[in-house]
């Protein structure tokens, strides 16, 4: 990969994927090595198999996960995204911290639908020693996260969401405070929705029709009745019963047209304050959305 400094200054992964670094960590990722247009190495995106090894690779390499795998079809995220989000997230509370980055398991952050792969988890606790709660209506996904916290002896908090409808509700406890949440939402709005974005994207690829993406995923990892407008909708609307036990509330946003109908939504909630925070990876443009109950002079890290 080429380098990226559109990333976040601490994201690891700026200056590209160092395929010599990462193959003496990992071999399994050797095999799926080959030589780009200018004969840099890189592998075969398209590739599932190439992209789980390299997923393995850099967790390894550069978050000390020794030991990554999740079941086939579920969700293997892009880690240079992902963990851009954690950092920006840090940025976010060191502006309640006297612009010092807060560091150590003190801080408690809570990832709603935190998947089998457990990405923002591993890479967050890696980067700054977070204590972080795991949330997943998938009795699969909570079982494997499971397997690798013990695998890697990582003390992360998991929990099984038992009632699709709720959010929090069931996962916060009335003794519990999160300094934040954050979640990477289904972003289509029907099973023929995500199937369609699948045929799509295998087409920008030049590739034939298939229901496989080389990023999988599950079908309450792709889509949720009313799609990503919907779900962040119901996290605004529940975050509000939990407004005085979280500093910050977040979600991704996948598309910019969304933002205008959640900020109304946030407005109507009459939270203290809310923020969209921009995010850059190559040519896409990613952004979250962060809320808070809490006025800014209350407001501690």
């Amino acid at each position: 990969m080429a380098k990226n400094t559109q990333l976040h200054p601490r994201n690891q992964h700026r200056d590209g994927y160092d395929f010599s670094r990462l193959a003496a960590q990992s071999p399994k990722l050797k095999a799926f090595i080959v030589s780009g247009p200018e004969g840099q190495a890189t592998i075969n995106f398209h590739d599932e198999q190439a992209v789980r090894a390299l997923n393995q690779a850099l967790l390894k390499t550069h978050y000390a996960i020794h030991f990554w795998d999740i079941p086939a079809q579920y969700l293997c995220p892009p880690i240079p995204g992902r963990v851009d989000y954690i950092h920006y997230l840090a940025d976010l509370l060191a502006e309640d911290n006297k612009q010092v980055v807060p560091c150590g398991r003190a801080i408690k952050a809570l990832d709603i639908g935190t998947g089998a792969n457990l990405v923002y988890p591993l890479t967050g606790q890696s980067e700054y020693g977070w204590h972080f709660t795991g949330v997943d209506i998938d009795p699969v996904s909570i079982k494997v996260a499971q397997q690798l916290c013990e695998s890697n002896k990582l003390k992360i908090h998991l929990k099984l969401q038992k009632n699709r409808k709720h959010i929090f509700k069931g996962v916060i406890g009335s003794n519990d405070l999160f300094h934040v949440t954050l979640c990477n939402p289904p972003f289509h709005a029907s099973a023929e929705a995500a199937n369609k974005g699948t045929q799509r994207k295998w087409k920008n690829l030049g590739k034939g029709p298939s229901k496989k993406l080389n990023f999988g995923g599950q079908s309450n990892e792709l889509w949720c009745p009313g799609g990503e407008v919907k779900f962040i909708a119901s996290m605004i609307e529940q975050s509000v019963e939990f407004a005085g036990q979280c500093l910050w509330f977040s979600s991704l946003v996948s598309k910019k047209d969304n933002l205008k109908p959640l900020c109304k939504l946030l407005k109507k909630a009459n939270v203290a304050e809310f923020k969209i925070i921009d995010m850059a990876q190559g040519q896409k443009v990613s952004r979250f959305i962060a809320w808070t109950f809490i006025e800014k002079n209350q407001r501690r890290v």
